[in-house]
């Protein structure tokens, strides 16, 4: 009888401690329901190669650390914001013709400064209350033209503002004094920008070149555009019926359709005439905005070092038709040697495996 008025006691003691517990544990729970569970977050890691490309530029990189996030219940997470509007077809912050001047001693770090604060890291934008008519990649194809892609930063950020357009800025850095390949270094843009973000309208733009009229909309058509028509340097007369160079605009399915541009014009010239006849070959034409508003002002330079006149690039523009199948995207090859986010642009440098 003891052992089983002993057997009983701690029976009655175990279920009390259960009890006791479940009442502390049910407690707890009460008071933190609205108590969020902070992480601490890994600290990011900026992994960088030879930093030599692109020299005294880059020595003051912005980089976006991964704010900590306090994970919410179902009953406090706040609900999601309400879809914005289109923005409307004529942007109503346009200012017409704008200043330009270069000749002055603008730095990068004097930029960022003053167009910082309203862009995303990589040099990305959109408009803060509506929503972009297009997702636009704009594509640099670039080596050693530091002063020229800080003018161009300076002035053509504001007008793809006001412009009210969902962009980023791509820089395509090709690494190497090899013999220069701009139509490569479009290619793997395209490539590239894609990767990160679903892009449906792609500028390929010249540093050199800077609108002075912001009413030359950076948008897509229903066929290739060609936006540079009326360059100072040319007396702002279009220099040919069937030029296509210096700034130009294809949705992605165009650009797919004729395959992108060759990767065989290295040096000077000809890739912009054979994207042409890509065009037309098939079966497409070209459109261009009115002369008065599409004007440039291009920033004076001499002829860079390894980009000489290939007298090769004429002849190859003669066989478009039989190179479009097989040389283009589908031919790329490339290495991505660095990344870099900069709150102006992202720059993606690259070997194009140049002779």
């Amino acid at each position: 009888l003891c052992k089983l008025h002993l057997g009983k006691k701690l029976t009655i003691i175990l279920a009390l401690s259960v009890l006791f517990t479940l009442t502390c544990f049910t407690v707890f729970l009460l008071h933190s329901k609205d108590t969020s569970l902070v992480f601490p977050s890994l600290p990011q890691q900026v992994v960088k190669g030879s930093r030599s490309v692109f020299g005294k530029m880059m020595d003051h990189i912005w980089v976006t650390k991964t704010p900590d996030v306090s994970r919410k219940t179902a009953a406090t997470s706040a609900q999601p914001a309400p879809p914005l509007d289109p923005c409307p077809d004529s942007p109503p912050s346009l200012v017409g013709p704008v200043l330009v001047e270069f000749q002055t001693n603008r730095s990068l770090q004097w930029v960022r400064n003053q167009l910082g604060s309203v862009l995303q890291q990589g040099g990305r934008y959109k408009p803060p209350d509506c929503t972009a008519r297009q997702k636009v990649a704009v594509i640099i194809p670039f080596r050693n033209r530091y002063e020229h892609l800080t003018h161009w930063l300076y002035y053509v950020h504001p007008v793809l503002m006001r412009q009210q357009l969902d962009y980023g800025v791509y820089v395509i850095n090709q690494d190497g004094d090899g013999a220069f390949n701009r139509a490569k270094l479009m290619n793997i843009g395209f490539v590239e920008a894609l990767i990160e973000y679903d892009y449906d309208c792609f500028v390929f733009s010249d540093v050199d070149l800077v609108p002075i009229d912001d009413r030359n909309l950076y948008r897509c058509s229903d066929h290739p555009r060609h936006l540079s028509v009326a360059i100072d340097k040319f007396n702002y007369i279009l220099s040919s019926v069937t030029a296509f160079g210096g700034v130009s605009l294809l949705t992605e399915e165009q650009f797919l359709k004729v395959n992108g541009f060759s990767n065989t014009f290295w040096g000077w010239s000809g890739e912009d005439d054979d994207l042409y006849n890509r065009i037309i070959v098939r079966g497409m034409s070209i459109t261009r905005p009115d002369a008065g508003i599409a004007k440039y002002k291009m920033i004076k330079h001499g002829r860079d070092l390894h980009n000489e006149v290939n007298p090769e690039n004429a002849v190859k523009t003669q066989k478009t038709a039989q190179n479009i199948e097989t040389d283009g995207l589908n031919s790329l090859n490339f290495t991505v040697k660095e990344i870099l986010k900069d709150v102006l642009f992202t720059l993606i440098s690259v070997d194009v495996q140049a002779p």
